[in-house]
């Protein structure tokens, strides 16, 4: 029982952090469940299942606060629940973990850009998104195989490109609904779903969250918003990339 209330309290931090800046649910989630010894896909397969409910949850809040464009919603969406399909079926067949050092350098530049962007002198230009649908595809993509990313590369390279933080992250959200259903579905019909346990923990945690972490990101003023991704993104990235080292020098 005891377990559960850690899970709880684990899936309202992870949603918290999420529905306000846009990332980090799955990676917090993923992280725990791997320090327990849980298999890469088996972890994967039960946050993408919490994932289903506290995405609905905080996508719904962002509708209703007016976070959402619409547009770059299903422009995200779609693409990004193919490329989820595709990455959670790679991942029952082979580990995807030696992708992991290469995203994070991705992610670690993408995070300094975003950070000069909040400090620039000027307010951030807001232009229309740019190859938004591959963007998805390989967010949806990566987000399955790593068991999280979803929000570090999507909600990432629209704030680095100067989408309006607001919007980025209540749409990135709302969309990251449609591609862990699609995700949980296929493994699901692969692996199976076992944890049941953790994987309430965490669902319950995360609907809690969700209204407030949606108001945080409607409240807060955008440069604050790019800052936090901004820091986030280097933090995780530096993390993960220092952790393939350590590995790789331990004869």
């Amino acid at each position: 029982m005891d377990e559960i209330f850690l899970y709880v309290a684990i899936g309202f931090v992870a949603q918290m952090i999420d529905g306000a800046i846009g990332m980090a649910y799955g990676v917090t989630a993923t992280s725990v469940l791997l320090s327990t010894g849980v298999p890469p896909a088996t972890a994967s397969a039960c946050v993408h299942a919490a994932e289903t409910f506290t995405t609905g949850a905080s996508g719904l809040a962002h509708w209703k606060l007016g976070n959402v464009d619409r547009q770059l919603l299903w422009r995200l969406a779609l693409p990004g629940a193919i490329g989820g399909a595709i990455g959670a079926y790679a991942l029952s067949e082979f580990d995807g973990d030696t992708l992991k050092p290469f995203i994070s350098a991705y992610l670690l530049l993408l995070g300094l850009v975003i950070i000069r962007k909040a400090l620039a002198t000027r307010p951030p230009e807001t232009p229309e998104p740019r190859s938004v649908a591959p963007l998805g595809f390989f967010g949806g993509l990566l987000d399955a195989i790593g068991g999280g990313g979803w929000g570090p590369i999507v909600t990432s390279s629209l704030l680095g490109q100067g989408a309006t933080p607001r919007y980025a992250i209540g749409s990135v959200n709302f969309a990251e609904f449609f591609v862990t259903l699609t995700i949980s579905t296929t493994f699901f019909l692969t692996v199976g779903l076992s944890l049941w346990p953790i994987i309430a923990g965490l669902i319950i945690g995360g609907i809690i969250a969700a209204p407030f972490a949606a108001l945080a990101a409607k409240r807060i003023p955008p440069k604050l918003l790019m800052l936090a991704v901004g820091c986030v993104i280097i933090g995780l990235s530096a993390t993960t990339l220092i952790r393939t080292l350590n590995k790789a020098l331990t004869p």
